[in-house]
């Protein structure tokens, strides 16, 4: 059976993920794992070492510009590549940011980061308004009226929905990519939120997520440490 490592290192403001082993389809899942696992602590980039992975099966490759596509969407982190196979590095999705080395992929500047304003909220009852009044003030500063209302609802209710639920700290964050305003909700819980059956009754169900199912163009849960993150991606 094929297998492949992960190792994570942290470099200054980075995080080096260097992989070792085969990468095929059955080793994609893992991979996934160990990238987003890198994303959500946020650092400045993840610059992932492929001078150790050979790639068994090309179309495996595709699991970086996934993943590299929903860090730029949240939480806006820059993915880089180091490899020096230009058999690999040919494989990779044009668009990447592909280096010859790791000492060049964590010299080399990332790109504009996208801007972020963030808090830390208690699990109590007027947690939800200040995510309202929170996601209103970020689209004032980045000349978004338009989307003030929505993204208000949006933030009010993946905050409401990890109060009930998760009930630990929540880090609120919401990211200005060139196409989606992304509001991110971060919880101490591991249980993944699921939109409730049409004529649900059962008073517990998650009834906020069909709101922001109905607003988001996109939403979705990413495993974190400790928890999860929870977020939704409005289109600009």
């Amino acid at each position: 059976m094929s297998a492949i490592r992960c190792h994570v290192e942290p470099i200054g403001t980075r995080l080096l993920l260097r992989l070792s082993g085969e990468l095929s389809v059955s080793t994609v899942p893992r991979v996934r794992a160990a990238l987003l696992k890198c994303v959500v602590e946020q650092p400045d980039a993840v610059v992932v070492d492929l001078a150790g992975t050979v790639l068994v099966e090309p179309a495996a490759a595709a699991v970086f510009l996934v993943a590299a596509r929903q860090a730029a969407r949240w939480p806006g982190t820059p993915m880089l590549f180091s490899t020096a196979d230009p058999h690999f590095s040919g494989q990779l999705a044009k668009g990447l940011a592909v280096h010859a080395s790791v000492d060049e992929a964590l010299a080399a500047e990332p790109g504009r980061r996208n801007p972020v304003i963030s808090d830390m909220l208690l699990p109590v009852t007027g947690a939800s308004q200040r995510a309202r009044e929170l996601a209103s003030a970020a689209c004032a500063r980045w000349g978004l009226p338009h989307l003030s209302g929505r993204a208000a609802l949006v933030a009010g209710e993946l905050v409401t929905n990890a109060v009930v639920h998760a009930q630990t700290m929540l880090d609120l964050r919401l990211t200005l990519g060139r196409r989606y305003l992304v509001v991110a909700v971060r919880d101490g819980s591991a249980a993944v939120p699921v939109l409730p059956g049409p004529g649900s009754a059962d008073p517990a169900a998650p009834r906020g997520l069909l709101l922001v199912d109905t607003m988001a163009r996109r939403w979705g849960s990413t495993p974190a440490p400790g928890g999860k993150v929870v977020w939704a991606a409005l289109a600009v």
